[in-house]
């Protein structure tokens, strides 16, 4: 496998965990916000905690895929799944935390960290298990740019999501 597909197979937990709770902002009643005064009404405990269980759940699945050109130890899934979810919603709570602060309203663009909050989360709580080098984080970062952008906008035009960042 190439060093490239390797990297994007490293990153898929936190990919998906990203791309959960969306899907779960259909859930009322107890799908109450985080803090709306410091992330506001979009981000909810349930899409939170929902992405972490998806970053588990396929840190699960690699571990049971024989690869051997993986990049992390996948015996410890358990704890890499913890880490790329609560990297990849921590980071994004993070950037919506700093959007609030600096008054942009939810929705709003703010390129690069729109698109890379969640990736940068998510490689800081890794970091323990792999050890990836400047160009290979370049990549990555490269790699999850273009992709959140393609992905965020095929999300807006199905309906997925109300803002195309």
């Amino acid at each position: 496998m190439s060093h490239l597909v390797q990297l994007v197979y490293l990153m898929i937990p936190a990919y998906l965990a990203n791309m959960t709770p969306p899907f779960v902002r259909y859930w009322k009643g107890w799908n109450h916000p985080i803090s709306k005064r410091w992330l506001g009404d979009h981000k909810t405990v349930v899409g939170f905690c929902a992405g972490v269980i998806v970053a588990v759940a396929v840190t699960f699945v690699q571990s049971r895929i024989d690869w051997h050109g993986s990049l992390l130890p996948y015996a410890q899934w358990p704890l890499l799944g913890l880490a790329f979810g609560l990297g990849a919603m921590g980071g994004d709570s993070l950037k919506s935390l700093l959007k609030r602060q600096r008054g942009i309203p939810p929705g709003h663009r703010w390129i690069p960290l729109d698109q890379l909050d969640f990736v940068i989360g998510a490689l800081i709580c890794v970091s323990p298990w792999t050890h990836l080098g400047w160009p290979d984080i370049a990549l990555i970062l490269i790699i999850s740019f273009a992709g959140d952008v393609a992905i965020n906008h095929l999300s807006y035009r199905l309906g997925i999501r109300d803002a195309r960042w």
